[in-house]
């Protein structure tokens, strides 16, 4: 934990750097690319990521560990080559994760957060899962722990790996000459989040392209074929939660709705979007049929709003690192409960973007769970360590927020 801690203090400031860089060349160049709350839900997205990834909630059914103790066929010193062999070992994993995720109902639900952006530039790519309680990754690391690649080179490469993947998320770079035929570039991964025909779970690849060229699953970007982004059932909405959980509870309900029992059983399991057929008539779905048709999710607020919106995303971002940078002092249990926290302070922000109805309701629930706790213990999980008079600060920001928070409700009421 603490050296995933460690590695966001330096990847948060360098991807936020990286977004800005964007936003300026693009203004520069006259490109509309970016769109602002996109651009935060897709943050929040990855503040909520973040938080689930500290805490590890999820399940490593056989650990990667365990397969080199017990499967390896041979002992490999820590060299560069094996350093190597670990990084495709890692990306041959990934790009079958990665196709599993596309082509099978249950696990699109953990990565349909990713595509749900009908932007496509460098925060999209923060926009991760936390659907993805258990993990099926060690399935595929089977042929680097056979050949006894260490825990611990797999452990320094797999950051690596996972940062080289947020670089090509973006409209700015055409296509990179003899580049094309070896890495993903942006060119390869702007067919990947595409909802054209065409570009329909191609591309899979996370840092080589030959596994695409190789398992029949590669697809160029087209001239005449502009991409359109987001996923055909479209979300709309920029709460992490209910994109994170709209395909499963979709599964729930079309589960319990058919009347076929082995339909109940069969329908996680089988291609993505498929459903029992006593169901889809009943129950129709609509889905974006001409991509060029498609109306984006973008509601109109005042500015005020959308600079309150940034606000608290920043609070909670900053709050959530000083926490975390003090996780020693706070124990597993006092992070678990702040991550509860900040996961409903999260909820209850993109409740409001969505100009739901119930966003005042959990964030009266929020503030006085914050300021109960604060005025109990005197302290917000031990930040007046960190900051003198921190917690007073988080009191006062909680009162600001309940009172800004009723206004905006109050307009957004008043014009539903």
């Amino acid at each position: 934990m603490e050296a995933y801690i460690s590695a966001l203090n330096y990847a948060i400031p360098f991807f936020l750097v990286l977004i800005l860089i964007e936003a300026l060349v693009a203004q520069k160049k006259g490109l509309h690319v970016i769109r602002g709350m996109d651009t935060l839900a897709s943050l929040v997205s990855g503040v909520t990521n973040a938080i689930k990834d500290v805490l590890g909630l999820t399940v490593v059914i056989v650990s990667y560990g365990w397969m080199v103790d017990h499967l390896s066929l041979i002992k490999i010193e820590a060299t560069w080559l094996v350093y190597l062999i670990a990084f495709v070992g890692l990306d041959f994993s990934g790009y079958w994760v990665h196709f599993i995720s596309h082509k099978v109902n249950y696990f699109w639900n953990h990565h349909l957060v990713h595509h749900s952006s009908e932007e496509f530039n460098l925060a999209c790519a923060l926009r991760q899962s936390i659907s993805n309680w258990f993990s099926i990754t060690f399935v595929f690391l089977l042929p680097t722990a056979l050949l006894g690649v260490p825990v611990a080179v797999i452990g320094i490469v797999a950051p690596l790996h996972l940062f080289a993947q947020y670089w090509y998320h973006t409209r700015l770079i055409g296509k990179l000459g003899i580049l094309e035929h070896i890495l993903v570039t942006p060119s390869h991964h702007r067919v990947h989040h595409a909802i054209n025909d065409q570009y329909i779970d191609k591309n899979l690849g996370q840092i080589f392209i030959f596994w695409d060229k190789l398992f029949g699953t590669f697809q160029v970007e087209l001239a005449d074929v502009p991409p359109v982004y987001g996923v055909k059932k479209a979300v709309r909405s920029w709460n992490p939660f209910i994109i994170n959980f709209i395909h499963l509870w979709q599964l729930i309900k079309d589960a319990y709705r058919t009347q076929s029992w082995l339909d109940k059983f069969v329908i996680w399991l089988k291609p993505t979007g498929w459903r029992p057929q006593d169901v889809m008539e009943k129950y129709p779905i609509q889905l974006i049929e001409n991509p060029y048709h498609m109306t984006k999710y973008d509601p109109v607020y005042p500015k005020f709003f959308q600079l309150w919106s940034w606000f608290q995303w920043t609070m909670i971002s900053i709050i959530t690192m000083i926490i975390f940078n003090n996780a020693s002092s706070i124990g597993f249990l006092g992070l678990l409960c702040y991550g509860g926290f900040s996961f409903l302070s999260i909820a209850s922000m993109t409740m409001l973007m969505d100009k739901n109805s119930y966003a005042l309701l959990f964030e009266g629930i929020k503030n006085m769970i914050a300021l109960v706790l604060i005025f109990t213990s005197g302290d917000w999980f031990e930040i007046n360590s960190v900051i003198t008079h921190g917690a007073i600060l988080i009191a006062l920001y909680h009162v600001l927020s309940m009172i800004v928070v009723a206004y905006f409700h109050r307009m957004f009421s008043s014009v539903r």
